[in-house]
């Protein structure tokens, strides 16, 4: 695929749709053209909202092994065109060859996952006083709008639509404008090739200033039924209100301040290295990256040095370079916030143990020590490669110092007593919790979410089929219920 292009349009109905305005999509290694990409507003959203509409009866109508037969298709679709999509988010998003890699891996398996959930049960039968037989059944909602990050474009997006999918409703996708490719546009070819009916999957982009607009008409539109949204908790807390203004069900994920705590009879080795791969894969730009490393006072000064020498061996560079492993921040309002926090917690005092260098997009791989309550990294999403160090005497300390804080995604316990660790797990304000291993964690059929500023509810396997359908309650009375005789 050609570094700077055209691309082919926005993907409703079926076809390819042209606009009058193109938006430029950047390589943020670069700053260079990546691809001119088309530059829709309301009226596009509401083109594909009714092409989607349109499309629900028969996707919803259609037998559950031909929506998973085309599922597994499109997976596998996916896997041959691998070393595209990892190009392309290499270039597109300033991720690192691995993290395409491990995208291109995932994302089929989402799919997969996806098509297993078409097997399913959809309900389940009740007792009934009055010898009915008394169902709850799960049936399709309708059109879904989807709204997807820029960060893991792949894995995210996919997650957000293919439960969705197999459930029988349709969708209308909205990319972010940092990655309408990889992030969208991507996708469409997938499922056209598979051969998904016209409107069942569409996909829409537009620039920065057009998303206000863009967003809330896939949100106020009659025929839009719910909506999945990943990306910050400022912009999640606005659509899950919209959403709640007009009685549509909205499943958020949002951001994190997660923490990885080692206890002082972690395994060194592992915990450092769950600290170096949590902090700053893909430059720290992952919701449940670790934000805050909390050790235990009797082995701070070690793991802070051996967790400093694994960092100061990271590769920072233009990803092209498949040995960078740490690429650029992917705009410069990210590299705006991520220094703002570092400045602030310089001049308070933190002390930075390794890294701390700006250039251009590409901000080095930081550790701060003696970082305080009051500064601004302590308590606001960095969503960047800089981390905090914290002490801890017990085991109570580290409880509060993680929940000391607004956001509840995921959360890393590191011990060798797993007792130990199942109890901080359950004091933990986190939707998510992993013993002896990283924040970073998901798989497809798994529940994924957070709890407090970090989202409402769950992405994956069954629980993405819940919250994307609707429950009913239907009865056949074979009993003959009496009604009271004066009637």
């Amino acid at each position: 695929m050609p570094q700077t292009q055209t691309l082919r349009g926005m993907y409703i109905g079926g076809q390819w749709v042209q606009t009058a305005r193109r938006f430029a999509d950047i390589n943020p290694s670069t700053g260079t053209l990546y691809a001119e990409a088309p530059d829709g507003a309301r009226p596009e959203a509401r083109m594909a909202i009714e092409a989607a509409h349109a499309a629900f009866k028969g996707w919803a109508a259609m037998k559950y092994t031909q929506r998973a037969h085309l599922l597994h298709k499109a997976a596998d679709i996916w896997e041959r065109r691998a070393p595209d999509y990892i190009a392309a988010a290499q270039a597109e998003g300033g991720g690192w060859v691995g993290k395409g890699a491990f995208e291109a891996h995932y994302v089929a398996e989402v799919f997969r996952s996806a098509a297993a959930a078409c097997y399913h049960n959809l309900g389940e039968i009740l007792p009934s006083e009055y010898g009915k037989f008394s169902t709850a059944v799960r049936y399709p909602m309708g059109v879904i709008s989807v709204i997807s990050p820029w960060n893991f474009q792949g894995i995210l997006t996919a997650r957000g639509f293919a439960f969705a999918l197999a459930a029988g409703n349709t969708i209308v996708l909205k990319p972010s404008e940092d990655t309408p490719y990889s992030g969208g546009l991507y996708f469409a070819e997938i499922l056209h090739e598979a051969g998904f009916a016209p409107g069942v999957f569409n996909v829409i982009t537009c620039a920065r200033e057009n998303v206000g607009a863009m967003g809330d008409e896939m949100i106020e539109h009659p025929y839009v039924k719910g909506i999945s949204f990943t990306g910050s908790t400022p912009v999640g807390r606005s659509i899950a209100a919209k959403a709640g203004a007009h009685l549509k069900k909205a499943c958020v994920e949002l951001g994190g301040k997660d923490s990885l705590i080692i206890l002082e009879d972690a395994e060194m080795e592992r915990a450092t290295q769950a600290a170096n791969f949590g902090s700053f894969m893909h430059q720290g730009q992952i919701c449940m990256s670790v934000e805050k490393v909390l050790v235990q006072e009797s082995i701070y000064p070690e793991f802070l040095a051996r967790f400093a020498e694994r960092a100061a061996r990271l590769k920072v560079g233009d990803t092209a370079d498949k040995s960078n492993v740490i690429g650029p921040l992917i705009n410069d309002r990210q590299v705006a916030r991520v220094k703002a926090q570092l400045d602030d917690a310089i001049a308070r005092g933190a002390r930075v143990i390794v890294g701390g260098g700006i250039n251009g997009r590409f901000v080095e791989p930081t550790i701060l020590a003696d970082v305080t309550p009051d500064m601004l990294v302590y308590r606001d999403e960095t969503f960047g490669p800089v981390v905090p160090v914290i002490p801890f005497a017990t085991d109570e300390d580290a409880i509060a110092i993680n929940n000391d804080t607004e956001y509840g995604l995921s959360a890393g316990v590191f011990t060798a007593n797993e007792a130990r660790a199942l109890d901080i797990a359950r004091r933990l304000e986190t939707g998510m919790c992993h013993v002896n291993c990283s924040s970073v964690n998901d798989e497809p059929h798994v529940p994924f979410g957070g709890s407090k500023a970090s989202g409402l509810g769950r992405h994956g396997g069954r629980w993405s089929i819940e919250t994307f359908t609707e429950t009913r309650w239907i009865t056949l009375d074979r009993g003959g219920r009496p009604y009271p005789p004066v009637f």
